[in-house]
């Protein structure tokens, strides 16, 4: 089984048109909100490897 890369690349780019047509931009809060809750998200995911790691390091 093959794969055509020219129909791949047509298939992907038809993929990415939809979503660019059905997509919107967000209003500034809801970008900040989304903003915070990625930061808090990264923040807590960094805290808890740390800690995991520090465990780690213990035993």
């Amino acid at each position: 089984m093959r794969l055509n890369p020219i129909k791949s690349f047509k298939s992907f780019w038809a993929d990415a048109k939809h979503v660019l047509s059905v997509s919107y931009r967000p209003d500034i809060d809801t970008f900040r909100r989304t903003l915070k809750v990625v930061i808090i998200g990264v923040l807590v995911l960094g805290v808890l490897g740390f800690i995991v790691y520090e465990i780690i390091n213990l035993i």
